[in-house]
């Protein structure tokens, strides 16, 4: 059992996934996500849909932010995940520091290591390997962090970076070093697995883990793996909306969820 994260709220993310709609039907979800009470919202960082028609309608993620700043007033808005691989990691941190701006400081910068090939093959970026884009990313974080520290003028607030991934020898020893929020996917048993080997990762680093905020993808209703995963430590629990129709039903039943857990 994972105690550390006691004292953080329960949070309710949801992911709209910017495939198969026109922009004006994402920006509507966006607006009623924000009405709901939803804590965060967030996009994805592809050129193509996930699934569905692959060639069908999508949109580019950090375009997409910038007009969310604008578009919202209340709720965390950012990346599920940026693809580390796509943008010079010092453009990457002058965008979020521009977005952290525009939305008053309400950027997440979430970001991976990449691993969509055709996303790669179509936009002429390298593929390399599983290795070579961790690799990237374990060096792109600390030119990230320089490059946020010196931007004028400076972010709003220490931009929160969630990292997204749970490979165990290198993805979670990265979020031990420089992550304020871990974003995984899985059963609760999957689950437990990755907190504990993140947690041997602070003390490798000499990090305390109740600073890293455990966010996890879920499905369904809170009734199946809430209370399970709320024992595992996870406080950010996101939910993934498909276009064009973006059911928000989901997310209202993880809302009474956190109301009753933060009560």
């Amino acid at each position: 059992m994972s105690h550390h994260q006691d004292d953080r709220p329960v949070r309710v993310g949801v992911q709209i996934h910017p495939q198969h709609a026109e922009y004006a039907d994402i920006r509507r979800a966006v607006a009623a996500a924000e009405e709901l009470g939803v804590d965060i919202v967030f996009n994805w960082d592809h050129f193509f849909p996930l699934y569905g028609d692959s060639d069908g309608k999508h949109f580019e993620c950090w375009t997409m932010l910038g007009a969310w700043a604008e578009a919202t007033s209340q709720v965390e808005i950012g990346a599920l995940v940026t693809c580390n691989s796509y943008r010079n990691p010092e453009l990457l941190a002058d965008m979020a520091r521009t977005v952290d701006h525009i939305s008053g400081g309400r950027l997440v910068l979430g970001i991976g290591a990449g691993w969509c090939e055709r996303d790669y093959d179509e936009l002429g970026y390298e593929f390399g390997t599983a290795g070579s884009r961790l690799a990237d990313l374990g060096e792109a974080l600390p030119r990230i962090e320089k490059r946020l520290s010196v931007g004028n003028p400076a972010p709003t607030r220490d931009v929160p970076v969630l990292i997204g991934g749970g490979g165990e020898k290198k993805t979670l020893r990265l979020v031990a070093k420089h992550a304020d929020i871990w974003h995984g996917f899985g059963d609760p048993e999957v689950v437990e697995r990755k907190v504990r080997i993140l947690d041997e990762w602070c003390a490798t680093e000499g990090r305390d883990p109740a600073e890293i905020e455990r966010s996890v993808g879920v499905e369904g209703s809170p009734d199946a793996t809430g209370d399970q995963l709320h024992d595992l430590g996870v406080r950010l629990f996101t939910i993934g909306l498909n276009g064009p129709d973006y059911d928000l039903a989901p997310a209202q039943d993880w809302l009474q969820f956190r109301e009753a857990k933060n009560a």
